[in-house]
Order: C-alpha cells, then sequence, then structure tokens
C-alpha cells in the first residue's frame, strides 16, 4: 500500500468480496439506501443468469464517481480525479467522469481526461435542460459520449443541495437533438424508464439503479436487464448495464442479454485507496486476464462507445 493509499483509508472497509455488507447504508459514503438492499442485491443477481464461456466479454468502463472526499474519504477532491482516471487509462479501461455539486468536480473530471489524453463519456445530473447544455459545452474536447442521469434526481446526498428534476421524453429528446456524440440515458430500472426510452430512442441505454444509491424499486440491475433486454434493444443502439459486476462470469453473463460494456465503479475506488493509480491500473488489468482466460474471443471487440447511431 503506498502513501496514498495510507492517507485515505477512511470510508472504505476493504471486504474481502464488495459486496455490500460492510458499508452497510454509509451515506454519504460507499455504502446504499435501505441497509444498502439494492447494493446487495445488484451484486448476488448475477450469480443467477446463465454465462457462456465462449462469448465476447463486453467492454469495461470506469463508471461515473464523484463526491471524492465526502464518499470515499479521499484525501484532495481534484487529485482523487487525476489519479482515479490515470490509473483506469493505463490498465485499459474506457473511462466515465459524472457531475456533482460545487460543478468543480465536472471541471476536474474533464481536466483529469484531458491530462491524460483520453476521450470519456460524460453523465450529467437531471439539472434543466439549459444548464445540461451548458455542461455538454464544457465537456464537448474530452466527451466520446454524453449522457443524463435519469435517476439522479432522487440522489439521497444532493436532494438539498441542487435543483435537480425528472425528465420528461421531451426534454430528453431536446438534449439528444442537441448532442454532437452518441446520446446515453442512464439510470433505466423501471416500467415508466423503458416507456421514455421507447419514445426518446437515445443511442444509449444505462441500465442502472446508480448503485443501490437512490430512492426507488427494490431489485438489481441484473435481473432488470434480463426480463428487459429483449425490449429496449428494439429502441437503442447500444445497452450497456452497471450494478455489482465484480468478476468475469458476471461480465459473461452480462453479455447474454445484450450488453455491450458494462460500468463499474465501488471496486475501481477500493483498489484506489489500497494502491493509488497503480493499484487501479493492477485491479483492471487483472479483472481482464481473467476475463480473457474464461473466453475464446477475448475481450472488448463488440463495443461502439464512439459510434453514432442515429
Amino acid at each position: 500500500m503506498d502513501q496514498t493509499a495510507i492517507a485515505c483509508r477512511g470510508k472504505c472497509h476493504f471486504c474481502p468480496e464488495c459486496l455490500g455488507f460492510g458499508c452497510i447504508a454509509e451515506l454519504p459514503g460507499m455504502g446504499g439506501i435501505r441497509e444498502n438492499r439494492n447494493f446487495q442485491l445488484n451484486c448476488a443477481a448475477w450469480d443467477a443468469l446463465p454465462a457462456e464461456a465462449d462469448t465476447e466479454l463486453p467492454l469495461i468502463r470506469l463508471a461515473p464517481i464523484t463526491g471524492a472526499v465526502e464518499n470515499a474519504g479521499y484525501f484532495e477532491e481534484r487529485r482523487f480525479y487525476h489519479d482515479l482516471i490515470q490509473g483506469a487509462s493505463e490498465g485499459g479501461a474506457a473511462l466515465s467522469i459524472g457531475d456533482g455539486c460545487p460543478d468543480d468536480k465536472l471541471k476536474y473530471g474533464i481536466e483529469a481526461a484531458a491530462s491524460a489524453g483520453k476521450k470519456a463519456a460524460v453523465f450529467i445530473k437531471p439539472y434543466g435542460n439549459d444548464k445540461i447544455r451548458e455542461r455538454m459545452e464544457w465537456s464537448s474536447g474530452i466527451a466520446e459520449v454524453t449522457g443524463v442521469d435519469i435517476d439522479s434526481y432522487n440522489i439521497v446526498t444532493m436532494r438539498n443541495l441542487v435543483r435537480l428534476e425528472r425528465k420528461t421524453p421531451g426534454m430528453l429528446r431536446e438534449l439528444k437533438a442537441a448532442s454532437s456524440v452518441p446520446f446515453a440515458v442512464k439510470g433505466v430500472f423501471t416500467g415508466e424508464d423503458i416507456e421514455t426510452i421507447r419514445e426518446v430512442k437515445p443511442d444509449i441505454v444505462v441500465v442502472s439503479n446508480h448503485g443501490g444509491r437512490v430512492e426507488n424499486r427494490e431489485g438489481s440491475t441484473a435481473e432488470f436487464l434480463a426480463g428487459n433486454y429483449r425490449e429496449l434493444r428494439r429502441y437503442v443502439g447500444e445497452i450497456w448495464i452497471d450494478g455489482g459486476i465484480r468478476k468475469p462470469r458476471d461480465l459473461r453473463a452480462a453479455a447474454v442479454f445484450g450488453v455491450s460494456q458494462v460500468l463499474i465503479g465501488r471496486p475501481f475506488i477500493t483498489a484506489l485507496l489500497r494502491g493509488g493509480p497503480a493499484g487501479v491500473a493492477r485491479y483492471v488489468r487483472e479483472l481482464l486476464r481473467a476475463g480473457a482466460q474464461g473466453s475464446l474471443q477475448g475481450y472488448g471487440k463488440k463495443s461502439g462507445g464512439g459510434r453514432n447511431y442515429r
């Protein structure tokens, strides 16, 4: 463990497996709502889905993560984004950045991606559309995908800080038209969300319950994917997913249900706290290596994050 890790180990319990049992209800922190119920379900549900050994694995992408000091216990907000993106990039993962309050969190992520010479998927909270378009402009130099986190209007840690809103299909269509790169809708987890996707027809849908950190129905992203992927793929170019993906078998299970990219969050944070940027790169390489050993066709051949499906 390097000096960076020693300085900022506060909010991860370093469980043998990150399955939602060490940080119960720690919000702010790395836990979730309802005593981590959806966090735990996300992790457990992948084992119930079929997986095929001989399959093309989804591309691994760093999930959008903000609130480094508040949620991860990192020693400095700006440094977190640079260290995390450096490690993920060096390990071979695709990148995402998110926004938060204050706006510096998004600006640090943009700065870190630019410093690494990389593009990223940029996920923006559901502010008013004028504010979202402003953020799309800020990130235009590094964005390979722009998305709206539609479930974040209900996120506990931002509820009293900024004005967020439930997005209608019309609002999302307006943002899709304004985007110069593929447009994603993230936070799809209910029947109502599927109706929104049917009307918007985004380039990418991200099945997500925000890692069990937003107030919505009980359940896992894996079971939602298995029950709805056929309908979703009628309306979108790609299906991405996050929530509880921990091992190569989870990647193969996601591939069975049409997923082209998976977003992983908490294990990246743990790797950073344990070993700094080098620890993140090592985590990604080990996951990729283990995945490739279980697949005759290797890693990442399906992905088209930069494609435009319009």
